[in-house]
């Protein structure tokens, strides 16, 4: 083909549309016509309210994965704030429950105190307030330790009762502190006296499997007793002032093979709690001498006719 025939003109891929300035300045001015016209006429108003409808849920799906991780976000932060509260709440509920039973603790044995001290106003006898410290080594015998001493005026065989009635008797006085040993030890006997019968006998202490207790030995099976008479101190052993409360009887039974019953009682003192206690001075330690004992030294004076006088 000859080349004159050829068509000269450009392929369609490289012929030049408008230039960008006119394209530009074109798109302004269809922009500010919408601005003007939207804003005098409001013409635009149906066309952003369809396509805001239509384009709604695409919004709404978009933003749930962000609304998700905020909201998992608070319910972390939350959740850590909860428990740092709960944990505080439980730390305040241990010092308040702590606290609480201090409080009731002090309340209890402020009120033994007051006991103890209307008690001591009913005994005549010269005392000495004392706090138990500890329970002695010994696991064979039932025995404590108070705070109170030969430098503070105790002396063995002192009666140490609680604000309940009798706890023991001291047997070993150390410079600053004594060793009582308790209504319940098996080696302890006091006499004592049925307040509604007014008979005496001796009540033992009793250790063994079946609790630790008193027992009322060598009484008749005859005897007037009832199960919840009062036992108090006599008085007349020289040690315990009278009227002490002692024990309650528990129990009455009798014997096959004896005739003696088997009486339990139930010391009314707290002989596995006290903490504040009263020393008492013995009571044979005020009583005067006896006249009939002449003093030593003393000599009989001997009558002419060598009858002494």
């Amino acid at each position: 083909m000859p080349l004159g025939t050829l068509d000269r003109t450009p392929p369609p891929f490289f012929k030049q549309g408008p230039s960008a300035l006119s394209k530009l300045m074109v798109f302004s001015a269809v922009a500010l016509f919408l601005m003007v016209a939207d804003m005098r006429f409001s013409i635009t108003v149906p066309v952003r309210s369809a396509l805001a409808t239509v384009l709604y849920p695409m919004q709404w799906l978009v933003m749930q994965p962000v609304r998700a991780a905020g909201e998992a976000g608070t319910y972390f932060t939350s959740l850590h704030k909860a428990q740092a509260s709960e944990n505080a709440a439980l730390v305040k509920l241990a010092t308040q429950s702590e606290h609480a039973l201090q409080v009731e603790q002090l309340r209890l044995e402020n009120q033994r105190l007051r006991e103890l001290l209307a008690m001591r106003e009913r005994i005549l006898a010269p005392s000495i307030g004392a706090q138990v410290l500890y329970d002695a080594a010994d696991p064979f015998s039932r025995r404590v330790v108070i705070d109170r001493g030969q430098t503070h005026g105790v002396v063995a065989g002192s009666p140490v009762i609680d604000d309940n009635g009798v706890l023991g008797q001291v047997t070993r006085v150390y410079p600053l502190m004594s060793e009582v040993t308790l209504l319940i030890d098996s080696d302890y006997a006091i006499p004592v006296l049925n307040v509604r019968t007014g008979v005496r006998s001796v009540a033992f202490g009793r250790t063994g499997p079946s609790g630790e207790d008193l027992e009322l030995r060598y009484t008749l099976a005859n005897a007037d007793i009832e199960q919840g008479d009062l036992l108090t101190t006599t008085g007349v052993d020289g040690v315990f002032p009278p009227g002490l409360p002692v024990a309650r009887v528990k129990d009455v039974g009798e014997r096959a093979e004896s005739s003696f019953n088997r009486i339990s009682c139930t010391p009314l003192a707290r002989v596995h709690g006290a903490l504040h206690v009263l020393v008492l001075t013995p009571v044979g330690l005020n009583l005067p001498p006896s006249p009939m004992l002449p003093k030593p030294g003393a000599s009989t004076p001997i009558t002419t006719d060598g009858v002494k006088r």
